[in-house]
């Protein structure tokens, strides 16, 4: 049995092919097997994105940053997806809060 890194590999080599509704299938498995791993959610969020499956692509962002709450770029990303979902109030929710770990991280570092 492949483990989660080989199968998230898998997927983005599907991705890479042009076979963007395979990798997703992949991806949307691993995360059943395996919710709590970022990185599947991550991609996630970019493929349905791309798709303009806005409403997918935030549910998978808000789990990333659910599951990795101390890095900013998740929150960056979330707000990104967010804008073009039309989600505004959550777009800005999303950047202050990558502001806030920001601003987190450099205090605990001085």
């Amino acid at each position: 049995m492949a483990t989660k890194q080989e199968t998230y590999d898998e997927a983005i080599a599907l991705q890479q092919e042009g076979r963007l509704e395979e990798a997703i299938e992949k991806l949307e498995t691993l995360v059943e097997q395996e919710p709590d791993y970022a990185l599947a959610h991550a991609a996630l969020t970019v493929f349905y994105s791309k798709r303009e499956e806005f409403d997918k692509s935030v549910e998978h962002g808000r789990q990333v940053c659910r599951l990795e709450p101390e890095d900013p770029f998740s929150f960056v990303a979330m707000s990104l997806i967010c804008q073009k979902a039309g989600k505004i109030e959550e777009a800005e929710q999303a950047l202050l809060q990558a502001r806030q770990v920001e601003f987190a991280a450099r205090k605990d570092n001085s």
